[in-house]
This record gives structure tokens, sequence and C-alpha cells, in this order.
């Protein structure tokens, strides 16, 4: 009898152990393993701005292209003119061909009016300008300017019946003709006169001539120079009066610095094996005009 009963229990016990994993391995589903925590994505950094690149040194610039632009007017002799196999040539012209050569470049000139000339430098347009260009404080806020390399005498000039006119003086509410952003026109308004703008030294001189202006101011050895030329020319000079110290403009900027300081150099040379001299009186009648020494200031 407890034989029954102990295998009854035990036939108890094992039916609830197959049916408890009868339940645990086809009825009831495992519990879901969580998913793993997310992981937060780093925010995309940033990508640093850009920065812009230094200009190239326009000296550099120049070596490694080959040449130098050199804007000049081509009507202003003796500075800058054609000869008579149409050549140009001048004063600025071969100063240009030398500070060129020193830097080991080629000079290539523009031929442009004189309002352009500055325009052209400060555009980048030209790399400097040989035109005979006179400092002055207003220019040289805009401009870079290589030391003096002349200087000459401001004159008044007149038609040569004109009597009136005798003084700077004399100017205050008369008519001048003059290319409108050069010193010389600047001297005018200064003295009271109205300005007539013109292009070209020949137009100047016929509206004097025509009387539609009553004078027009001038470097002296351009006048001189036309003086020879056209001798019966109805003009006479007035007054005169010191003039300006000329200088090569370059456009006002960091990048430009290195190539001012270059022509600094090359017209100290140009100065100092007495080129610079040479030039002068090639093209002045004999004159040196170039009386200009740095330490001189």
């Amino acid at each position: 009898m407890k034989n029954k009963k102990l295998l009854a229990v035990i036939c108890a016990i094992l039916a609830v152990a197959i049916l408890a994993g009868i339940y645990f391995l086809f009825i009831r589903k495992p519990a879901e393993t969580p998913a793993p925590a997310a992981t937060e994505v780093p925010a995309e950094t940033e990508a640093p701005a850009e920065t812009e690149a230094p200009a190239a040194d326009l000296l550099s610039t120049i070596k490694e292209r080959g040449y130098i632009t050199i804007a000049t007017e081509g009507d202003w002799a003796p500075y800058t003119f054609h000869d008579e196999a149409n050549e140009l040539v001048g004063y600025d012209v071969e100063i240009g061909k030398e500070i060129a050569a020193i830097l080991g470049v080629e000079a290539r000139f523009e031929e442009t009016n004189w309002d352009s000339i500055l325009a052209g430098v400060d555009s980048g347009r030209f790399d400097i300008a040989c035109n005979g260009v006179g400092y002055n404080e207003k220019r040289a806020e805009k401009y870079n300017f290589s030391t003096p390399y002349m200087v000459s005498e401001m004159v008044l000039v007149v038609r040569s019946d004109n009597d009136e006119i005798r003084s700077y003086e004399d100017l205050k509410g008369k008519k001048t003709a003059n290319t409108i952003s050069s010193n010389y026109a600047t001297k005018a308004q200064a003295y009271g006169a109205e300005v007539t703008g013109v292009d070209a030294l020949i137009d100047t001189i016929h509206l004097v001539e025509q009387g539609r202006v009553d004078a027009t101011l001038n470097a002296d050895v351009a006048i001189h120079d036309y003086l020879k030329e056209h001798p019966d020319a109805q003009i006479k000079i007035a007054a005169t009066q010191d003039g300006e110290k000329c200088c090569i403009p370059v456009r006002k900027s960091a990048e430009a610095a290195t190539l001012v300081a270059a022509i600094d150099e090359a017209l100290q040379t140009l100065r100092e094996n007495g080129k610079l001299a040479e030039l002068s009186k090639k093209y002045f009648d004999g004159m040196d005009l170039t009386g200009y020494t740095p330490a001189a200031e």
C-alpha cells in the first residue's frame, strides 16, 4: 500500500515537472531582451570657416609673369611721346624700362589718357605709372609713391598778347585749361580759376591760342619742348613757380609694399650709377632735373 502511494506521488511530481517544462518551452514566450540604449550620435562638428587666402605679393607676381605693366600717356613730350618712327619714347618711358631691367622683367607700356592712369593703377589694371606724376598729400592717401626721380618747375602760360595775367594771383576769376585730376588743375583752382578739362597738352595750347581760356599751368620742360617744336606758337610764359616732385605711383596695399621698396632701390641704383642724370640731360636740353636725394629730407 505504501509503495502504491509513493509511486503515485512520484508520478504526480513527474507529471507536474513535465507540464512545467512544456509550459516554459512551448507556451510562455521568453522575456524580450531590452534593446540596448540608443547611443547619442554626436552632432557634426561645424567645419571651420574658410579663411581668405592672402593676396599674392605684387612684386613676386610681376617676377613670376615676367613683365610689369606701366601706364603712360604717350603724348606729353619730353616725358612720354612718339618719335618720327612712331616708337614710344621719352624720359619716363626710359625710366620705366630701366626699372624693369633692374627688377629682371620686361616693361610693357599701356597708353591711356591722364584721367585713366591713376584709376588704372588703383584698380590693378596697371602695376605702376611712369608719366611725370606729381606727389601731393591727397594722392598719397590713396597711392604709395616712390622716392622722386625728378623735380620740375611749374609755369603759367598765356596767349602771346595777354598782358593782363602776370602772376598766379591774377588767375582769380579767369579760365584755365588742364587735365581735371592733375596737380596743375588743383593749383589753378586754388588761385580762383575755373578749369576746363582737356586730354592732351596740344589741346590745352590750342584753347589758349584761340582765346577760349585765359591760361594754363604745366611743367616748364613740357612747354619749352612744345615751343622748340612749334616756334610760331602764340603763347608765352607769364610766371614760374617751384614745381613738383615726380614719383612713381603704386596702388596702396600691403601686397604692393615690396614693389615700392624695390622701385626705390632701383631708382637709387640709377642715381648712383649716373643713369638718372644722363636721361634727364638727354630729354631736358642738357639739364639735370634729378637733384633730389632722399637724405635731403
